[in-house]
């Protein structure tokens, strides 16, 4: 069982928007600091839902991506890659409303979706509560967090929540987060694209954990 660690405050609550162009695919496939997968390559299905605890059993100090009904498979590819770079211990997604791993999300993601491990469970809620009970850490991203995720502790282990395209986390999910957290905007714009935001909250706890 994995230890809670972190020093939150209980009142601690980012929304996460543009489909990529077609030049700017071609131009993330080229890109020489990535690695690329040759055409044989085939299409790797989620994993079994089960076997995420063994994996979290594995990592000493695990941080876990749950994507509340991401439904563009251009986010859902981006946000692998990222996730691939930060060296996140698994994806979670629902197996409905929710996008899964197709030819257009390995191919944006630039095989990234063929080495994160992705897992869509049948109930997010009652894995996040089990998710709870070994021992992880749910932060939220919402526009109802008081704090901006620089404020919070990512160190321990942690899942970082990030909702929907346009609406965000659902009710439900939001309610089963520890803390919700929201990233600071200064401009015009309510929110970010969400694969942005996600890559600007994993990242934030890969230099926590530097």
């Amino acid at each position: 069982m994995i230890a809670k660690t972190g020093n939150f405050s209980h009142d601690d609550r980012v929304k996460p928007f543009r489909k990529p162009s077609r030049d700017r695919q071609e131009g993330a496939r080229e890109n020489r600091h990535v690695r690329t997968l040759g055409p044989e390559a085939e299409a790797v299905p989620a994993r079994h839902e089960d076997d995420i605890w063994d994996l979290l059993k594995e990592s000493a100090n695990p941080l876990v991506l749950i994507l509340d009904c991401i439904q563009d498979v251009h986010n859902l590819g981006a946000i692998l890659r990222t996730a691939d770079g930060a060296g996140v211990t698994a994806v979670v997604a629902p197996k409905d409303k929710a996008a899964s791993i197709t030819e257009t999300v390995r191919r944006v993601s630039t095989g990234a979706a063929d080495w994160v491990p992705f897992f869509q469970v049948t109930n997010l809620a009652r894995f996040m509560e089990r998710l709870k009970e070994v021992g992880v850490w749910i932060v939220g991203t919402s526009d109802q967090g008081k704090k901006s995720i620089y404020e919070m502790d990512l160190k321990g282990p942690i899942a970082i929540v990030m909702g929907a395209e346009g609406k965000g986390m659902r009710r439900l999910t939001e309610e089963n987060c520890d803390f919700l957290c929201q990233l600071p905007m200064a401009g015009k714009v309510e929110c970010l694209n969400v694969s942005v935001a996600t890559g600007i909250c994993l990242y934030e706890a890969v230099r926590q954990r530097l």
